[in-house]
């Protein structure tokens, strides 16, 4: 059944080469013509995916988005091709995609807490800036109908700092996805800035002030929930990293709770939350995978997880399709039993 125009919001969550995972849901969601996309907020490989898909979009619509995000993943697999960063003969013959028994994972892992990037990359290199210089026209995205909002942390204050279509540079771009114990920090006019997770992964708000769009799905690649409770220090390792990544994000969700039951819905403000609805999509298989799969960076893991992406947004649409334009499909006011 052909269904109306719906103007959509995206929130993208970053989680590195997890980020594929998102790559596949906005694959999916592209090729339905009566959704269309309104602004994306993203955050680490979240905004890669927003940057991409709206410069692509503003090149060839649609399709343009869908190639030029295959294009750059492709790119990323390609940039990965000589890294010491691989899965075990043991790993592969057992399909796991961890790194964990990688020793060359591990001795990065020790190193890390050892060292700090300004003395294992003085030069501060980064093979995503020729990445992201070759596969998005900056000028062409500062024009973009798609409005994008990356985040990233100032260093200085602690503070998510969100830059829109006509600030966003590869060293935004960068900004938003420096990990501080594997990058040093990216001056952006004169402040230091680190990964936008701290601060928001991804921040809402503004898909909610500056967007005309009343529908916001969120993509999210970090277990909110995981069963039991990590012993290896490895496992309370990676545990630590999601909870410190779902937190902002969490909190502003309670937020928006919060805001719609209380909004006065008669002045603009209090109309722009108590109108807002709220979609998720996400996967059961992102608990199975740890912290040193985000630094996998091999095709056949990142078309595993576009595959991924792609069911987890049929599946989406099945079960919410006309939940789109006309009611949240995620319980936002559960997020508030207990707090």
């Amino acid at each position: 059944m052909k269904r109306d125009a719906v103007l959509v919001d995206l929130a993208l969550q970053g989680g590195g080469a997890h980020g594929a995972f998102t790559w596949g849901v906005l694959d999916r969601l592209l090729e339905e013509r009566w959704l269309e996309v309104d602004g994306v907020s993203g955050t680490s490989a979240g905004a890669m995916n927003a940057a991409v898909l709206a410069d692509g979009h503003a090149a060839g619509g649609a399709e343009g988005a869908r190639a030029a995000l295959e294009e750059f993943w492709a790119s990323v697999s390609r940039a990965a091709l000589m890294s010491p960063l691989r899965r075990t003969p043991l790993d592969v013959l057992l399909d796991r995609w961890t790194l964990d028994h990688s020793p060359v994972f591990v001795a990065m892992d020790i190193a890390s807490r050892l060292f700090s990037p300004y003395d294992l990359n003085p030069g501060g290199s980064n093979p995503l800036r020729d990445i992201l210089a070759e596969r998005i026209d900056f000028d062409r995205l500062g024009r973009a109908r798609i409005k994008v909002f990356v985040t990233a942390t100032n260093v200085r204050t602690g503070r998510g700092r969100v830059f829109r279509n006509r600030e966003i540079t590869p060293e935004v771009m960068l900004a938003s996805a420096c990990l501080p114990t594997l990058f040093q920090a990216v001056e952006v006019n004169g402040e230091a800035y680190w990964d936008g997770g701290y601060s928001g992964n991804p921040t809402i708000t503004p898909l909610v002030r500056e967007c005309d769009s009343r529908d916001t799905i969120l993509v999210q690649i970090n277990p909110v929930e995981r069963p039991g409770t990590p012993r290896s220090a490895r496992d309370i390792l990676n545990r630590l990293n999601e909870v410190s990544f779902n937190a902002v994000l969490l909190k502003e969700l309670r937020m928006i709770a919060l805001m719609r039951q209380v909004a006065n819905p008669g002045d603009r403000e209090g109309a722009l939350w108590a109108g807002m609805r709220i979609h998720r999509v996400a996967s059961d298989l992102m608990v199975d995978l740890g912290y040193s799969s985000k630094l996998n960076a091999e095709w056949e893991f990142l078309c595993m997880l576009r595959d991924e992406g792609r069911r987890s947004a049929e599946a989406f649409l099945a079960a919410h399709r006309q939940d789109l334009g006309r009611s949240s499909s995620l319980d936002l006011e559960a997020l508030l039993e207990g707090v």
